[in-house]
């Protein structure tokens, strides 16, 4: 097998960053040396098959992006990524691991939605996979599923508190979950709004003719995210389960989430770089039907009550543990178009697993988080809270070679004509300008991004049995 050489980089990790070389032998990484410290160095870079020279440039893990849906079904269409498309997109920037969403709605086995979504992805994929396994039909024979797929390398399932009719599940039945969670230590993932009154809401505002995307923000308030968030982690408390709050967006959830982490709950929260960046003003409120680019839930929050800022704080904090992307793309032609005179039926999602690590790095050069943090949420956490430390998340020995060289000097015009890969009309951070650039991906040890040129290819990934999470006290 190939052997591959990184040198004169600055390794990045979550306690600091350091110049030193990386020695890869075929798929695995197999000593990381100080420069000129040994040698082994010398003899290495001489002796290697491929020689990569990082000078200047950050030496960072591969991204694990936790939480994207290719393909996914939702209001009569589907994301218009599949997973060749969307790892593909991934792999462009920077991220090497992802974890989807295998979804069982009422009436359907949980085993068989588990193997209709390895079907889906095996031989597609250009980079590694793992599956959380959404619960939308809380029954007996799924509570017994739960427990089976732990053996099976998915242990982490996620429930609904919204979308009554679709994935909801009402507190007795995550009661439930919950406790099965606790017995197994599997992860309890959260969507956390109180879809109940938010459906009362949403009827109320098509009536008055409020039907625009602006009010998909506002019949989804702050409120009912708290509330839903505070309702969790309470069953969450009385079960013993540990709960992984999924996009959080309102700053009073997370408050919640901090306060429960503060008397040593097993509670984490998740953020997207949509409600660090956009708001519901902004993207929202933009004229005419443009505001359905940026429909998602949980929705956007204003700029003017100050969400983004608290969001960025309480990353700083520890608070918010990871940042995933909810990668759910639709394109504006067709799908979005879906709810033009009613924004309830505009499907809910936007696109950006091809843009997580070079906006996390903006909040870098502006001092928003430190280097160290940007690797923490967005590779060893991520790799940590799902089970997939240390092969994933790391640069050291024993892990998998998932390495991206990052240039800090470099730039990043983000659109859908200029840098775009997903399989989308549009850019929900169109104009954006990234002070850093993705120069070299490399998953496994195998270089699939190089200097603007993609040489990867579908079925490289695979799938990832994953173990517990090593996130919890």
């Amino acid at each position: 097998m190939a052997t591959t050489f990184v040198h004169g980089g600055t390794v990045v990790s979550t306690t600091g960053a350091q110049e030193l070389d990386v020695f890869i032998d075929g798929e695995t990484i197999v000593a990381v040396l100080a420069p000129g410290s040994v040698s082994l160095a010398a003899d290495l870079k001489t002796s290697a098959d491929v020689v990569i020279d990082a000078t200047g440039k950050y030496v960072i893990p591969g991204g694990v992006d936790g939480h994207t849906h290719m393909e996914m079904p939702f209001g009569g269409t589907f994301a218009s990524d599949t997973f060749e498309t969307g790892t593909r997109a991934a792999a462009w920037g920077g991220t090497t691991t992802i974890v989807d969403f295998a979804i069982q709605t009422p009436g359907q086995r949980v085993q068989d939605t588990l193997a209709q979504w390895h079907e889906k992805a095996a031989g597609k994929c250009a980079v590694d996979y793992g599956f959380h396994q959404i619960i939308g039909d809380v029954t007996d024979d799924s509570l017994k599923a739960m427990s089976e797929l732990v053996s099976e390398g998915v242990t982490s399932f996620k429930l609904f508190m919204a979308y009554p009719g679709v994935f909801y599940s009402d507190d007795g039945k995550i009661l439930r979950a919950m406790q099965s969670a606790a017995e197994t230590g599997a992860l309890l993932m959260m969507h956390a709004e109180n879809g109940i009154a938010i459906d009362v809401l949403v009827a109320q505002s098509i009536a008055r003719g409020d039907t625009a995307p602006y009010f998909h923000g506002t019949s989804r308030p702050w409120q009912l995210e708290e509330e839903a968030t505070h309702r969790a982690i309470m069953l969450a408390h009385v079960t013993g389960a540990p709960l992984y709050v999924v996009h959080v967006s309102a700053k009073q959830a997370l408050e919640q989430i901090a306060q429960a982490r503060g008397n040593g709950q097993n509670v984490f929260a998740e953020t997207c770089p949509q409600y660090l960046y956009l708001s519901l003003e902004e993207q929202l409120g933009a004229p005419g039907f443009e505001g359905a680019k940026w429909v998602c839930s949980t929705p956007l929050r204003s700029r003017a009550e100050g969400h983004q800022d608290e969001l960025w704080r309480y990353l700083r904090t520890g608070d918010v543990a990871t940042v995933s992307t909810d990668h759910c793309p639709f394109c504006m032609k067709d799908q979005k178009e879906m709810g033009i005179g009613d924004f309830s039926k505009i499907p809910n999602g936007i696109g950006s697993v091809e843009h997580r690590i070079d906006l996390m790095f903006q909040g870098v050069k502006s001092g928003k988080i430190t280097l160290e943090k940007w690797v923490d949420v967005c590779c060893t956490t991520p790799a940590r809270m799902f089970g997939m430390y240390p092969k994933k998340g790391v640069i050291s020995p024993g892990a998998d070679a998932d390495i991206v060289i990052y240039d800090p000097n470099g730039h990043t015009s983000i659109g859908a004509e200029k840098t775009h890969h997903m399989n989308m009309d549009y850019s929900a951070y169109e104009g954006f300008e990234i002070d850093g650039h993705v120069d070299t991906v490399l998953s496994r040890g195998r270089v699939i991004v190089d200097s603007g040129s993609y040489s990867g290819t579908a079925g490289h990934g695979r799938f990832v049995r994953r173990d517990l999470s090593q996130n919890l006290i």
